[in-house]
């Protein structure tokens, strides 16, 4: 059995091993994309401690913002009509799940189907202006991206699929994506994980950024969404009223693998992306803790989106046998023909994905236990026991 998420037989170095300066001044990151209010609101969050072998990312994104004050202003000027009469096309489809659960590949599957689209990495890290500006980066700039993803190995580009969060964090929005900046500091923004706590209005802000966001993909696009993002997961009630045709897929996986892997997520992210250099003292407790706010929100938001809106599936059933398990999703869903895309995902999963092999992470027997304890409804909800 393969498992495409997992790094081939022979891979590189893990990230989390890697000195900081392996990774090129000029290599984008996620704080490259923000405005100038955006990013000075990050960094006063971090109360501007800045760790001295980061001063050239913290130079680089500074004067990174100038310029996207400026194709955010040739943006307006060029496409204001355009975003404003913009509308969804089709049914969105939002891929939910705890991280390292499967949602990348079942991401990277469905958008195969070339009657889908999703937000890419250069719409995630530059949503203030690129409509004006992708062309350009895709064209020209692939050589700025490495072509792997530092946490898993997978295939990294300006044209992959990506996660929407990151174009929230990116355009100012509070997210728990914000603590990778400053990961010694600790947890931040964990109230939007669910919007327990969270006041209307600053609900109804986010939402209708995300809308302003899928709005301008669709524009760009033309087609139907699949957006994927983890900490979408508890909010499932939220979404399922601000966008009433819109259909979910919820992926699970036994937990014993989910926690080193996410673990693993967290540590190299925070090796590449933060503005410190990360000690990594409560990695395993962040975890936990975001596993539990997120499913206690989503297991009482998923009470209220009917049955036809939907589908729970197991990444171990996914990657068993992926070509039937999106016939699945898609007959469930009702989401369009699956016989016309088939012989498409059977070829990636055996031509492109052939090589991969499972990635095995130990888990001791206290983090064991203490998952078991903390996760117990999730292993027995979803069968892992």
């Amino acid at each position: 059995m393969f498992d495409p998420l997992a790094p081939v037989e022979k891979p590189a170095k893990r990230t989390e091993e890697r000195p900081y300066h392996q990774y090129p001044f000029y290599s984008p990151r996620f704080w490259h994309g923000m405005l100038p209010a955006a990013w000075f609101g990050l960094l006063r969050q971090g109360r501007f401690r800045v760790h001295p072998t980061r001063w050239t990312l913290l130079i680089g994104v500074s004067f990174a913002t100038l310029f996207n004050v400026l194709f955010a202003g040739i943006q307006k000027l060029f496409f204001f009509r355009r975003q404003r009469d913009a509308e969804l096309h089709g049914t969105p489809v939002f891929i939910i799940g705890h991280w390292r659960s499967g949602t990348t590949l079942l991401h990277e599957l469905m958008v195969r189907d070339e009657r889908l689209s999703s937000p890419s990495t250069y719409q995630c890290f530059a949503p203030s202006h690129f409509l004006a500006t992708e062309w350009f980066f895709r064209r020209f700039a692939n050589w700025l991206l490495p072509g792997k993803r530092p946490m898993d190995n997978m295939a990294a580009g300006w044209d992959r699929p990506q996660e929407d969060e990151f174009a929230l964090l990116t355009l100012g929005l509070p997210s728990p994506y914000r603590r990778i900046a400053f990961p010694n500091d600790g947890p931040i923004d964990l109230d939007y994980l669910s919007f327990e706590g969270v006041t209307e209005r600053d609900v109804n802000r986010w939402l209708e950024t995300l809308r302003r966001f899928l709005l301008d993909v669709s524009l760009a696009t033309g087609r139907p969404l699949v957006i994927k993002s983890p900490t979408h997961t508890g909010r499932i009630a939220y979404l399922a009223k601000a966008f009433p045709e819109a259909k979910f897929i919820h992926i699970t996986r036994d937990p014993r693998a989910l926690y080193p892997s996410t673990c693993r997520l967290w540590k190299s992210l925070d090796e590449v992306q933060a503005l410190q250099k990360p000690h990594h003292d409560h990695i395993e407790s962040y975890v936990i803790e975001c596993f539990e706010q997120m499913y206690a929100a989503f297991h009482k938001g998923r009470e209220t989106v009917s049955e036809d809106r939907l589908i729970d599936i197991r990444y171990e059933d996914l990657i068993a046998d992926p070509v039937e398990m999106l016939r699945k999703i898609y007959t469930t869903l009702h989401l369009s023909d699956f016989d016309s895309v088939e012989p498409i995902i059977k070829q990636w999963v055996e031509v492109e994905h052939k090589g991969y092999q499972t990635n095995q992470l130990q888990l001791d027997h206290d983090a064991d236990a203490k998952i078991h304890s903390h996760w117990e409804s999730y292993f027995k909800r979803y069968g892992y026991e």
